[in-house]
């Protein structure tokens, strides 16, 4: 079919419904929802058999839905109606939830049901779940609306839903509704307000006396002799706050100031340094070694790596290299292996080039540690998303193997037509080949599974992040006893030895730092602008020209 994706942005679950459908063969186009005149020209260009949203803020235009057949998704379970559906869920502790696929009508949510998927709910914070969870059951939700359209079927109209088991209206959460009262909130009822405004709006609160709004909570031991909602300790860049019966880490913060940005607690609250330090904070970084196989973790909130956490892995890969292991897993985190630098932290900064250039040589020397690595075979295991320098870093590894429906993307000029590091120019071709320039100028997201038809990868496997993580034990495990596992290293030293004297690995990341610098430096300031207004979530102004393929020609 032609179909037509109309989003708020071009998010992850917006992305892996395009991945699955051009998959299947479907004529795909995707116009963001700018503004109803945008949408119904966007229509009249692709001319669909079906309008999808996945993710829109806004209501469709009555003259769309009325010319198109349109199907909204929507994350509750049948008959949940509103905006805020999945923070509700969190709020309310639900042990499942659901997604459903509906006919846009004139009345919110309230279209006849065409199909849906329940999973069962995870502690996690709402974007956790999003990416996740929902994102996996829109999946099977749409693919099964879609069956049932081709086969003739009806849809199943709202009114003869069950009352005792269908959702009801949902409406946005109040200020009020999100508080924390920290004198009388139990600690799992804190932590469930955060995760459901997580990632955003965030918990309207305070910091040493200062409004913040408050993101990345993690449950902590209790703070003894502290008084519930008291700021007791820092850690890393987590801040610990008392609760009625326990204690939270906050991981993120961002002053309620109209510019501010979400930031790492302790770099947004300069002032909570002097608190004293907690060495019980959660530590993203972490390493274990079952039998001869070592295992490192680097678990960075929505994926970002700033100069100081790359900094901090590149010590933990020297100390995980020096280990007496055979092969060594990057595990990355659950959400997100990496997506690269850190805009935010860089554009807080008092110089963003400048610390865009401290960044770029952080996260450079984390890859090159990884390709250097000789006594053992190195495995990049991507439980969750990668994209932009996170998803080129993977390729430093030795083997990849990614979780089916992941979303990879190999790219970087989306961000201000930057060149990219990472060691991509060694790392891509050793790979690809000849198709590098290919990859880099599509600009498309790939599924797990697609990445490894590419090239991009060696396996896909696994139906959820607990079966991946089973398997990559039971893979790692017998590689590193594998027969053929000296001569496996044998031969890879050899490649790495030859690769040197052809070029030296210098000589790559000199001239991709060659090319970085210009961007940051140079006359052209597309990247500073790009990262500006990614940071700032700044409203769309237009969709990019290859995804909406229905404007090619325009």
């Amino acid at each position: 079919m032609r179909i037509l994706l109309l989003a708020h942005s071009f998010n992850s679950l917006t992305q892996r419904l395009w991945c699955e459908l051009t998959e299947r063969g479907h004529a795909l186009s995707l116009e963001l929802d700018i503004s109803d005149g945008v949408t119904c020209e966007a229509v009249a260009l692709h001319r669909p058999d079906l309008v999808i949203a996945p993710f829109l803020k806004r209501a469709i235009p009555e003259a769309v839905w009325r010319s198109v057949p349109t199907l909204i998704v929507h994350p509750g379970i049948p008959g949940d109606r509103g905006p805020a559906a999945l923070d509700w869920a969190i709020l309310e502790q639900r042990r499942t939830w659901g997604v459903t696929v509906l006919e846009a009508s004139a009345e919110f949510d309230a279209g006849d049901i065409w199909a849906n998927a329940g999973f069962a709910m995870r502690a996690a914070s709402k974007a956790s779940l999003y990416r996740d969870e929902v994102a996996a059951a829109a999946v099977r939700a749409v693919l099964e609306a879609l069956e049932r359209r081709a086969a003739g079927a009806r849809p199943t109209p709202l009114a003869t839903l069950d009352p005792a088991s269908a959702g009801r209206w949902h409406p946005p959460l109040s200020a009020t509704e999100r508080r924390i009262d920290w004198q009388r909130d139990p600690t799992d009822l804190v932590l469930a307000k955060l995760r459901a405004a997580d990632s955003s709006p965030g918990i309207a609160d305070e910091i040493l006396g200062e409004p913040y709004r408050l993101y990345d909570a993690r449950p902590a031991p209790s703070a003894a002799g502290s008084r519930a909602g008291e700021w007791v300790a820092r850690g890393g860049e987590s801040l610990l706050r008392a609760t009625l019966d326990g204690a939270v880490w906050i991981g993120h913060a961002r002053r309620m100031d109209a510019d501010a940005l979400k930031l790492p607690a302790l770099i947004a609250c300069p002032a909570a340094a002097a608190l004293p330090e907690a060495h019980s904070a959660p530590d993203p970084i972490q390493y274990r070694e079952v039998g001869p196989v070592g295992y490192l973790a680097f678990d960075c909130y929505n994926g970002a790596m700033s100069t100081a956490f790359c900094r901090r892995l590149a010590a933990a890969l020297d100390a995980a290299a020096a280990r007496p292991t055979r092969v060594l897993v990057l595990e990355g985190g659950r959400d997100f292996w990496s997506n690269g630098i850190h805009l935010n932290v860089i554009e807080a900064a008092e110089s963003a080039a400048d610390e865009s250039w401290r960044n770029i040589e952080a996260i450079d020397d984390v890859a090159e540690r990884i390709v250097r690595i000789g006594d053992k075979l190195t495995v990049a295991a991507l439980r969750g998303n990668a994209g932009a320098g996170g998803a080129f870093l993977a390729l430093a590894a030795d083997r990849i193997w990614v979780r089916p429906g992941v979303v990879l993307n190999f790219h970087y000029r989306n961000m201000g037509n930057l060149y990219g590091s990472e060691l991509w120019t060694y790392t891509l071709p050793r790979r690809v080949g000849a198709r590098s320039g290919e990859i880099i100028d599509e600009r498309q997201p790939l599924l797990g599974r697609q990445a490894v038809t590419k090239g991009l990868a060696d396996a896909a496997f696994g139906s959820d992040a607990q079966a991946f993580e089973a398997e990559v034990a039971a893979r790692a495990g017998a590689l590193a006893g594998a027969a053929e596992f000296a001569a496996a290293l044998a031969d890879k030293r050899a490649r790495r030895a030859a690769d040197e004297a052809a070029r030296p690995l210098s000589d790559y990341r000199a001239e991709e730092l060659r090319r970085m610098r210009r961007s940051f430096y140079g006359f052209d300031t597309s990247y500073h602008v790009a990262r500006h207004r990614f940071v700032h979530k700044a409203p769309h102004s237009w969709t990019p020209r290859h995804l909406a393929r229905h404007r090619a020609a325009v």
